[in-house]
């Protein structure tokens, strides 16, 4: 079996990391396997390229950004070079690309949008053009799925595939993130207007009223430079650049959940997050928004899930968290065994299906 998977960009982000173990995982079951993108990779994915190569994996990132024909042009090359038996698109715009291609290979559509991305009138045509082009489509979330029927209509091959997170990695360690130092607040995401650290960083300024010593990390891929500077800005203009680390993304994010004290994540929506996923496996007390994409955590220990737009109820669920012990949480069918295992299934289902056509 040979497996391709599809990434817009290599970055430290939640689709493309779950690509990444993903691929590493096929190619220990003794696949062949290719990880490509339609950009190039970013500087901070570069250690993770590593990985990848160091466990077989083909990668296939083109040098300098193209235009549309261009991005074709390599993805066929790629395709052409490879010879996958199964395409996995992670995320739209890669599952536009592949299924414009006129290819015979199966795609798989992997909806990973913490947004509806049919919201948009002209997702919402060219899917309507490309939906047949899809083998399975595949939601992280049932929510995905309901937000496909409703623009696009029912597809003929739809499965829900939660994401999962590497226990190997993200382990619980009773009394990390309490070494005696400042208490410590991380917020791990891309810096965009869904991931709200804007709302972070004001509930902040209330908590380090009361707590004076608390630090606020945040780390993230640049998705929304200017939404970055006015994280930066609000910071500023609230008097704590001495408490606010405003930073870019991490390789080793096992370490900083470990140095935290609490992990906030104040989204207006998710698909299914892979950084809230490993926050519940390290054990750290979590205060995140009430959208549906949480609702499944709101039992665990040493979760809140909360209306974070009113800051003052925000900065009250931190403070009570910061006197939260970890917790040990069970999360059986939520790992990356358990996730791997369903996108081998899908591959031997899809390529066993191209091969009963193909001989016909």
């Amino acid at each position: 079996m040979r497996v391709l998977h599809l990434v817009l960009a290599p970055r430290l982000s939640g689709a493309e990391v779950l690509a990444k173990d993903l691929a590493i995982d096929q190619s220990l079951e003794g696949m062949a396997v290719c990880v490509a993108s339609l950009l190039p990779a970013q500087v901070e994915f570069l250690p993770l390229q590593d990985e990848l190569q160091k466990h077989g994996v083909q990668c296939w990132f083109p040098p300098r950004r193209m235009r549309i024909a261009g991005k074709l042009w390599n993805l066929f090359l790629a395709v052409r070079c490879f010879r996958p038996d199964v395409i996995f698109a992670h995320a739209t715009i890669p599952s536009f690309y592949a299924r414009a291609l006129p290819l015979r290979v199966p795609v798989v559509y992997v909806m990973h949008s913490a947004i509806n991305d049919f919201e948009r009138p002209l997702f919402r045509r060219v899917e309507h053009i490309l939906s047949g082009r899809a083998r399975v489509v595949v939601g992280v979330s049932e929510q995905g799925l309901t937000d496909y029927v409703q623009a696009i209509g029912p597809h003929p091959s739809m499965t829900v595939v939660p994401n999962g997170v590497d226990l190997r990695r993200f382990a619980f360690t009773d009394g990390a993130g309490h070494n005696g130092g400042a208490p410590q607040l991380v917020q791990i995401g891309r810096y965009a207007p869904v991931k709200n650290q804007l709302l972070t960083v004001r509930a902040f300024g209330e908590v380090v009223e009361r707590v004076t010593d608390a630090r606020l990390v945040l780390h993230g891929v640049v998705e929304d430079a200017d939404y970055q500077c006015a994280v930066i800005h609000l910071v500023r203009e609230l008097g704590l650049a001495d408490h606010v680390v405003v930073a870019g993304p991490r390789t080793d994010v096992a370490s900083v959940l470990s140095e935290s004290n609490v992990f906030v994540m104040p989204s207006r929506a998710e698909g299914h997050s892979v950084a809230f996923l490993e926050a519940l496996a390290t054990g750290i007390p979590i205060v995140a928004s009430r959208i549906p994409s949480f609702a499944f955590a709101s039992g665990f220990p040493g979760v809140q899930l909360v209306d974070t737009d009113n800051v003052p109820n925000y900065a009250d669920a931190v403070i009570a968290a910061l006197g939260q012990a970890r917790a040990q949480r069970s999360l059986a069918g939520l790992t990356l065994r358990d996730t791997a295992a369903r996108y081998r299934a899908i591959a031997h289902q899809v390529s066993s299906r191209q091969l009963a056509v193909s001989t016909r």
